[in-house]
């Protein structure tokens, strides 16, 4: 795996991406990145099936796109994964990858859990890219990545879930402690001004994102550790339950031809989606 992996490392980087791309040219992508659990209610965690065709009988597919299906996808896109591996069709494998990454890190971010994922909802517009981009932009050249090797996952669902649980139990602080800092700081403290490919830019000052990231104890760094360690865990378990086939005889594979997901996209519904779906926080 790692002599594949490792060969198409750009390619993984740059693809990783792509799942946002298709949210607004493929019908049905949107809710794989999200699941807003406070919909559901306070229960929300003990009543949704683990299961995607549990779920569906339970609750109806039509609700439970509505209001996104990231850990059930994830399960599906594993599944996928899969039998990629065991039919060793390279360039799937490594799409598949990239895009089971994205999912995957998509769910650790506590506010891709909640209906109030930019604080629309409570006047903390901007929260979602504050978390997820200003923070990691700012310190994760200090955060420790060294996770060690992978590990074989049993129940891809159970592991899932639990990132899906932990992320959601963040929501209150991710929010409150926002909402506190923004009371103690002056207006002007809160934003600077920063050129970004050459145009002057509002976004939160090195102050406030600083006092915020120490408020928030590590959180965003526990949040990216456990979703890359769970990459990996993944990655490898789709592996080892497709026979762990040979990697380095298809390692010469060129990723960037025409490839199925372009040929599958949907480019007449794109207008449609544009004006109905759930639109993505800007970072």
């Amino acid at each position: 795996m790692q002599v594949f992996y490792k060969k198409h490392i750009d390619f993984l980087t740059e693809s990783a991406v792509n799942p946002d791309k298709r949210r607004y040219a493929v019908v049905g992508e949107a809710e794989r990145h999200f699941i807003d659990l406070d919909v559901y209610g306070d229960s929300a965690l003990q009543i949704l099936p683990r299961h995607w065709h549990d779920a569906v009988g339970k609750i109806g597919e039509d609700s439970l796109q509505k209001h996104g299906i990231v850990p059930w996808h994830i399960q599906l896109a594993a599944a996928q994964l899969t039998e990629a591996f065991k039919a060793r069709k390279a360039g799937r494998i490594l799409r598949l990858s990239a895009d089971l990454g994205h999912y995957i890190a998509d769910a650790h971010v506590p506010l891709h859990t909640t209906r109030n994922y930019n604080g629309q909802l409570t006047n903390q517009d901007g929260i979602h890219g504050l978390w997820e981009s200003r923070l990691p932009e700012l310190f994760a050249q200090d955060y420790d990545m060294w996770l060690g090797p992978a590990e074989y996952r049993k129940d891809i669902a159970a592991g899932i879930w639990n990132a899906v649980i932990q992320s959601h139990i963040a929501v209150d602080s991710v929010l409150r402690f926002e909402k506190k800092l923004t009371s103690q700081l002056r207006a002007d403290k809160k934003y600077s001004y920063e050129l970004r490919n050459n145009i002057l830019t509002r976004t939160y000052s090195h102050e406030f994102s600083g006092k915020y990231h120490q408020m928030l104890s590590g959180q965003v760094e526990r949040r990216m550790r456990a979703s890359v360690k769970m990459v990996g865990d993944i990655w490898y378990t789709c592996w080892v339950n497709a026979g762990q086939p040979d990697l380095a005889s298809i390692s010469d594979f060129n990723p960037n031809e025409p490839n199925e997901f372009e040929k599958a996209a949907e480019p007449a519904g794109w207008l449609q989606r544009i004006l109905q779906m759930r639109p993505e926080p800007a970072d």
